[in-house]
């Protein structure tokens, strides 16, 4: 008998519902909020009550797409964190109702576990290409830098990660400082692939074992770019796609610095990389890169399975549906976890 699971994801700005059969990706839909451009961040409270909006519509469309009757689902995966409360909770709550009314078990996701897991997302018609355990993984979010060796599917142990800011936030952040607007990873990719990373040189951190900071370049660029500026009010104008170049090659030498010396202390050499910064292009060339020299084997995900998704969910679902591994509905949803 076919296993198929609904996914949903819910965690940030992003309401996203996915089928999953069998461990085929069906559909996957995704609800985007472009309310937080305005105020270059996403508010809490206006994620929550667009998740509110979203929610219904969206899981609707996934099962249409799949050509799957709600009555056909063996399962509800959820995430249920971490992220922001007010919308995980409209992801929780939903996936609840729903359960009860099917009569179908729930089944919980860590929304970090599920970027990892990303990569075993299949597709009709393709030919899988996926990491053998173990393998290591560089998971790089707005909210998450972290190295993780994965022993399976639900044993992932956290090497490194970052002491402050994480990667994403770091580049949100300056591209903010410099007026380019909000989300700043994909403005900053762009004006990058334009300018020359050589042109100017930023604090990296000196600290020990496998874990990141960023904090210390985020200052950094602030107080580099007071100093231009004052002598040439029109600096950032002037040099804005230099300045985007060099700050994303600091931070890829960064994530890579300590990468790199995970996978020689450890031997494995199965590397993938998993979150919104994946998508990013000097970063991906820095994979392939480190491929070609260091002889990894390297896993990058496609770029609609790099940013929050609900196929991420519903597979880490259908994982975790063969081994019966289902949550009691009173569960309640977590803002604040890391991997184990």
């Amino acid at each position: 008998m076919s296993i198929i699971i609904l996914g949903i994801e819910s965690s940030c700005d992003d309401t996203s519902a996915a089928v999953i059969k069998d461990g085929v990706l069906l559909s996957s839909v995704i609800a985007s909020q472009a309310v937080h451009e305005a105020y270059g961040g996403v508010v809490p409270e206006l994620a929550s009550r667009a998740h509110q909006q979203n929610i219904v519509p969206v899981v609707h469309e996934a099962l249409k797409r799949a050509g799957v009757a709600k009555e056909e689902l063996s399962a509800v995966a959820f995430t249920r964190g971490p992220g922001l409360m007010g919308s995980l909770l409209v992801g929780v709550s939903f996936a609840k109702g729903f359960s009860r009314a099917l009569g179908i078990p729930m089944i919980e996701v860590n929304h970090l576990q599920g970027h990892v897991l990303a990569h075993f997302i299949s597709e009709e018609g393709e030919e899988p290409h996926q990491p053998s355990f173990p393998f290591i993984c560089l998971l790089v979010s707005g909210g998450n830098s972290q190295i993780i060796r994965v022993d399976a599917y639900n044993k992932m142990e956290v090497l490194g990660q970052t002491i402050d800011d994480a990667a994403g936030e770091a580049i949100d952040k300056c591209s903010k400082v410099m007026g380019l607007g909000y989300p700043g990873g994909p403005i900053i990719d762009r004006l990058a692939r334009q300018g020359n990373p050589e042109a100017f040189t930023f604090s990296k951190p000196h600290i020990g074992g496998y874990d990141y900071s960023f904090s210390g370049l985020k200052t950094s660029f602030l107080y580099s770019l007071r100093e231009w500026v004052k002598e040439d009010p029109e600096f950032i104008e002037h040099h804005k796609t230099d300045l985007a170049a060099s700050l994303e090659k600091t931070i890829v030498d960064i994530l890579m610095d300590k990468l790199r010396k995970a996978v020689k202390d450890t031997g494995i050499k199965e590397v993938a990389v998993a979150g919104g910064v994946s998508a990013n292009n000097g970063l991906r060339n820095a994979f392939r890169e480190h491929a070609r020299k260091y002889g990894w084997d390297i896993f990058i995900p496609k770029f609609g399975y790099t940013t929050d998704n609900a196929a991420m969910i519903a597979i880490t679902g259908y994982f975790k549906y063969q081994d019966k591994d289902f949550c009691p509905i009173d569960l309640p949803a977590y803002s604040r976890v890391t991997i184990k």
